[in-house]
């Protein structure tokens, strides 16, 4: 019998493909954080300061990236997971949005932009800022 287990299915429809890939993730990057959009600008420089000390990101086992979670120093293997209306997120296998999820809100060669889904932990630590360090 070739059909897929239970988990398998649960598997396969929560970690819908991203339109952005794990290689552009990888990497080491300055990171900073903003609360208000007119600090933006500001915290690209911060977080380029911070490539004396940058932030890795590593491939992880099973194609997703190892990275910590809101008040955890552990690292975890994440996974991007395309959402509702193009939107794409970072987080453990669990439906797109959930509340332990980053949202992914631009990623370039050079820059990424992420915020927590869940409101405290937004509240808490702002918009990050990954400047790709050279």
């Amino acid at each position: 019998d070739e059909r897929a287990s239970p988990s398998q299915v649960f598997s396969a429809s929560i970690t819908a493909p991203s339109h952005i890939g794990v290689e552009k993730l990888v990497g080491r990057w300055g990171i900073a954080s903003f609360h208000t959009e007119k600090d933006r600008k500001r915290t690209e420089g911060q977080a380029r300061a911070s490539c004396s000390q940058p932030y890795v990101i590593t491939k992880g086992p099973d194609d997703g990236v190892m990275m910590h979670v809101a008040d955890d120093a552990k690292l975890y293997e994440l996974r991007l997971k395309a959402g509702p209306g193009g939107r794409t997120f970072l987080g453990f296998e669990a439906p797109a949005g959930d509340p332990q999820d980053r949202e992914i809100l631009s990623a370039t060669d050079a820059m990424l932009v992420m915020r927590f889904v869940d409101p405290d932990a937004h509240r808490r630590y702002g918009t990050f800022i990954y400047v790709r360090c050279r």
